[in-house]
């Protein structure tokens, strides 16, 4: 994650450069998308990738150029598997990459590091110019302000903050997954017994008191963090009720609200919030029963399912199966035995 290496980074400049190596342009199918990101030290190591391989490889060799020169460059990854080309291919995705390799250091670095993650830690967006010029530093771009010619320019989104509301058994299990796919991970439950460090190790912050207070107006936790992911795995109908009308009245929606439960429990909170005065189409913005249809069983293929459903919804997708997609996945999956009945 971008994060991640800037974080790296912050703590590393006060002894040393390092090189940040970002892909600026793709053709093709390559490992990495556009604004992926690794930092190179002189030792060698890295924060990140690119993308492994050869052509990760080629982009470090590069980057020990670039810290003992101070001249940065544009190396082109090929991973056409074009042998008929002039130049060597790294790799066989059929597509190619360019990265740029910008040698950070200095006082003026780190005092733009400092103000990128604070900014960033707050749950606010900030804009990174990095100029494709030999003469000019990467520099933030003040809001509003016209896209300059001639650079990379990409907006850094805070880390995705899951919200989990209820700290049951599905709870504990979907925190040890969302935390693996890069979410923060904070914990709401009005019982310490079960929202605490010792089931939850996972979580930045665990609260026990009421939700309206972490996410209401005048809130100081996450009342207008921009990446807020929310799933409701509650003990019951009462603690959904006053969860949702916390979270559908923030003036910062919610990039997902998923609720778990059965469909009857569902339409009982849907007409409960509608009789309070919810309109309809608000209420569309819930994604219930929460999950995508896996035939999850258990608390923890239940959290894969959900965890599925946010990766949707952050990244984009259709969810169908990738083998179906494929030129033969209709044959293959007509031919393919059926999988036994865990009730069986």
């Amino acid at each position: 994650m971008s994060l991640d290496c800037f974080r790296h980074l912050v703590h590393i400049l006060p002894q040393q450069a390092a090189v940040l190596a970002t892909v600026i342009a793709t053709t093709g199918s390559v490992p990495r998308e556009v604004g992926a990101k690794m930092f190179v030290e002189a030792d060698g190591r890295i924060v990140g990738t690119v993308g492994g391989g050869a052509g990760e490889a080629k982009v470090i060799q590069q980057a020990q150029a670039v810290l003992a020169q101070g001249v940065k460059q544009r190396v082109t990854v090929d991973l056409s598997g074009n042998m008929a080309t002039q130049r060597p291919t790294e790799g066989i995705c059929g597509g190619t990459m360019q990265v740029w390799l910008e040698r950070w250091s200095g006082t003026g670095a780190i005092a733009l590091l400092h103000t990128l993650l604070h900014t960033l830690d707050s749950g606010q967006s900030i804009t990174l110019v990095t100029p494709l010029a030999l003469d000019q530093a990467p520099y933030l771009l003040p809001a509003d302000a016209p896209y300059p010619p001639h650079a990379f320019v990409e907006t850094l989104y805070p880390p995705p903050v899951l919200l989990i509301i209820g700290a049951g058994h599905c709870g504990e299990q979907l925190a040890t997954v969302a935390h693996q796919i890069g979410f923060q991970v904070m914990v709401q439950d009005d019982r310490p017994e079960w929202a605490n460090p010792q089931r939850y190790p996972q979580a930045a912050h665990i609260w026990h008191q009421p939700i309206a207070a972490l996410v209401g107006e005048g809130a100081i936790a996450l009342a207008h963090h921009t990446q807020l992911y929310v799933a409701l795995v509650t003990r019951g109908y009462p603690y959904d009720l006053d969860a949702l009308q916390a979270l559908l009245t923030r003036s910062t929606p919610c990039r997902y609200i998923g609720m778990i439960g059965s469909k009857k429990r569902v339409n009982q909170v849907f007409h409960t919030l509608q009789a309070s005065g919810v309109a309809a189409e608000t209420l569309t913005q819930i994604y219930a029963p929460i999950g995508l249809d896996i035939g999850a069983l258990t608390p923890a293929e239940i959290a894969v399912s959900i965890a599925a459903e946010l990766i949707l919804v952050r990244r984009g997708g259709s969810g169908r199966s990738l083998n179906a997609s494929s030129p033969n996945g209709s044959s293959l999956i007509e031919n393919r035995p059926a999988a036994p009945n865990p009730t069986d």
